[in-house]
């Protein structure tokens, strides 16, 4: 009783007075309390719920998709933790992923094939910003996402760090699933002139507003794509620091039709 007491005031303490945003991260969250979090009183209001920086990983996250209250959840983030493939395709399989329109997992141990898995869930109807950063999914887990048809309203992919290559970004470039994308983040995935030139040859992306592929191995024949490139006529923000073009490519983008188009480049 001490326990259910006290995880309530925990609740208490950090749902903001709306009752839309519940803070939980960094709480040393476990089984006990997400049991707990099952049983707790209508939640239904919480549109927001982190769970971010608490080691969660098997029991945990099997409780959690079992999770019945938070009916109005909008934004969930799992940021920091331990989820790994098998906990992924748990969470593919969780109601609570239903009425998500934004799911954060960077920073866990996800590989390909969870990334699958949870691309494919056919709970991810109506999400829109999906982060995957900082997972090992490797160039198959993009493949993966690159071939589903279960994230229709898909707007914001992130994909920072992880492991993608030329080959997983060919694979999103050529993609017919995400047209819808306006945000794509690639930054630190060893990115060279194929994978530039594979964007720049893009006719999926042409909707993009925001690119950001820094720290990536870019040259200059895969500078010169992107600033020739035809499909960025939508494009306002492009970061590119920390990639491998000399001083006259960098003057030839700077200088370009796409560079006068955009609100924003950031570039060494």
């Amino acid at each position: 009783m001490e326990e259910v007491v006290k995880f309530e005031q925990t609740i208490l303490a950090n749902l903001t007075e709306d009752g839309k945003l519940l803070d939980l991260e960094d709480k040393n969250i476990g089984p006990e309390e997400l049991r707990l979090l099952c049983e707790a009183e209508d939640l239904s209001s919480v549109e927001q719920l982190y769970l971010s920086q608490n080691q969660l990983c098997g029991e945990s996250i099997e409780i959690l998709s079992q999770v019945k209250g938070l009916t109005g959840l909008r934004s969930l983030y799992l940021n920091h933790n331990i989820i790994g493939d098998e906990e992924a395709k748990v969470l593919a399989n969780a109601e609570i992923l239903q009425n998500l329109k934004c799911l954060m997992l960077e920073a866990n141990n996800i590989g390909p094939q969870g990334a699958e898995m949870l691309v494919n869930s056919p709970n991810l109807k109506n999400l829109e910003i999906l982060f995957l950063d900082s997972n090992p999914i490797g160039p198959e887990g993009a493949r993966a996402v690159a071939r589903s048809e279960q994230l229709p309203r898909l707007q914001a992919l992130h994909l920072d760090s992880t492991r993608i290559g030329d080959e997983g970004i060919q694979a999103i470039a050529e993609s017919p699933n995400l047209t819808g994308l306006t945000k794509l983040y690639l930054c630190s995935n060893k990115m060279g002139d194929a994978g530039a030139i594979a964007l720049a040859k893009s006719e999926s992306l042409r909707n993009l507003i925001v690119l950001s592929i820094w720290r990536n191995e870019i040259r200059d024949e895969g500078g010169k794509a992107l600033a020739e490139s035809p499909n960025f006529m939508n494009l306002e923000r492009l970061y590119m620091s920390l990639n491998l073009f000399e001083r006259p490519v960098r003057k030839i983008i700077r200088s370009s039709e796409l560079a006068k188009r955009l609100t924003t480049l950031v570039m060494d």
